[in-house]
């Protein structure tokens, strides 16, 4: 990674944690705990909020102050649709940055659905799995319920596409994590594979980019590095970890205890040419 690039990467963890950025969340029933734990843990502030009549408000805060917008559809039904198109809506109108994380997509039509009418919203960053990414750009093979069976490497011409025909971000994690507005992409190393056996880690990721295009004026590289430092937190749990509920444990307390140094040293992202 060249040194501009880690330098922003570590200056952007400052930064989050300074500016305690409002993030305004829809995260599924699975995700909520520990998408919220991991904003705490890295120094943004959560706000778990679904309901259609609190819209408004969490988005003229956020509009405030500098927020951010997540919409998870992991397990909607169609009060939390309803709700979640109203939150999108209002985002897009107020200039309020937002996540958008299509879980399952392409694992039922109920699913594509609510993916189709969020993307007419224009999400600041759309963030998947392989197939879920492929899923949302149309092309078949929607996974194996809300998991992967396609690579982010697959999947990143559907990513470039997805980004060039809505002049969005799109972000497809995997074992190399992909960042791309259709123009420049940024590929990701780090992580670990255990991560995978617990829950709810890919939500929280979503959260927490939240948190980067709070606070970054450039979402593309806020949107890399908030991977990277993710990833990062992830190697160190996984060094000390017996196992995936002690995994979440430190993982937990390694994005709270995280240095912009270690990110400056350690942190592994590519502008690739493809």
């Amino acid at each position: 990674m060249n040194k501009e690039i880690s330098i922003k990467t570590a200056n952007l963890l400052e930064d989050i944690r300074k500016k305690a950025p409002l993030i305004w969340n829809f995260s599924n029933f699975v995700s909520m705990d520990i998408a919220a734990n991991a904003l705490l843990a890295i120094g943004a502030s959560p706000a778990m909020a679904h309901a259609k009549e609190e819209a408004n408000d969490f988005s003229q805060i956020c509009k405030a102050i500098n927020g951010a917008l997540t919409i998870n559809i992991g397990t909607f039904d169609p009060y939390w649709q309803e709700c979640a198109l109203e939150a999108s809506s209002l985002a897009n109108k107020n200039s309020v940055p937002w996540v958008l994380d299509p879980v399952g997509a392409g694992a039922s039509s109920f699913r594509n659905k609510n993916v189709e009418e969020l993307m007419k919203f224009k999400p600041t960053v759309l963030r998947g799995n392989g197939s879920e990414i492929m899923a949302v750009s149309g092309i078949a093979g929607g996974g194996k319920g809300v998991d992967s069976t396609s690579s982010s490497n697959e999947a990143l011409d559907a990513a470039k596409s997805i980004a060039n025909e809505n002049n969005i971000i799109v972000a497809v994690t995997g074992q190399t994590d992909y960042v791309t507005d259709g123009n420049t992409t940024y590929a990701i190393t780090g992580g670990h594979e255990i991560m995978t056996k617990v829950t709810a880690t890919g939500c929280a990721l979503s959260c927490l980019i939240g948190a980067a295009i709070a606070v970054g004026e450039d979402k593309l590289l806020s949107t890399a590095s908030i991977i990277s430092i993710y990833g990062l937190a992830g190697e160190m749990a996984a060094k000390v970890a017996k196992g995936p509920g002690s995994l979440r444990m430190h993982l937990l307390d390694n994005l709270a205890n995280l240095s912009a140094s270690q990110v400056l040293e350690n942190a592994n992202i590519k502008n690739v040419w493809l």
